[in-house]
């Protein structure tokens, strides 16, 4: 059962990902986008890294999506704006595309190790939530605070920054 769930979260990622590249409207680019990031949080979850998925699901399809959102919205990006690449360089970009992959390929096909993991029982669980909300809240609650003043403060920025004067007529 996980064998099939994996490969339908494998194909899921990766179709996503193909169609994140190929949309042409940016929008839809940031909607794939989130797509593959919450499949590869259930990718997380299948490690039995329950804890690192939902991370991974607020950070990347909550937080960093926002913010190429507003990106993408406050830049104003048109099709009839854009410049257009010529076509050599387009016929240019997939040789070195398929030549790096080809390379890659060879050299992970050339690199036939297989790895032992050993991991040491000590009985402690440090992947549940309980352990880790109790290290964060008792021995890192000051640095835990002091991130989030930061991030406050960097959102409080970013709108100042984003936010367009008013011209006086």
């Amino acid at each position: 059962m996980i064998e099939i769930l994996f490969y339908i979260l494998s194909t899921l990622t990766i179709g996503s990902a193909v169609l994140t590249i190929l949309s042409k409207n940016p929008i839809h680019s940031a909607i794939w986008l989130v797509v593959s990031f919450f499949s590869i949080a259930g990718h997380y979850i299948l490690l039995n890294a329950q804890f690192l998925g939902m991370v991974h699901i607020m950070v990347y399809s909550g937080a960093i999506m926002i913010l190429m959102l507003f990106t993408i919205m406050l830049m104003n990006l048109n099709v009839t704006n854009e410049i257009q690449k010529p076509f050599v360089t387009k016929i240019v970009a997939t040789i070195s595309f398929c030549l790096v992959g080809v390379l890659l390929l060879s050299i992970a096909m050339r690199a036939n190790q297989s790895f032992e993991l050993n991991y040491a029982q000590t009985g402690e669980d440090f992947q549940s939530v309980h352990v880790l909300g109790k290290i964060l809240l008792d021995e890192y609650v000051v640095p835990f605070e002091m991130v989030a003043i930061l991030l406050l403060l960097s959102m409080i920025g970013a709108v100042l920054i984003s936010k367009k004067d008013k011209k006086v007529a």
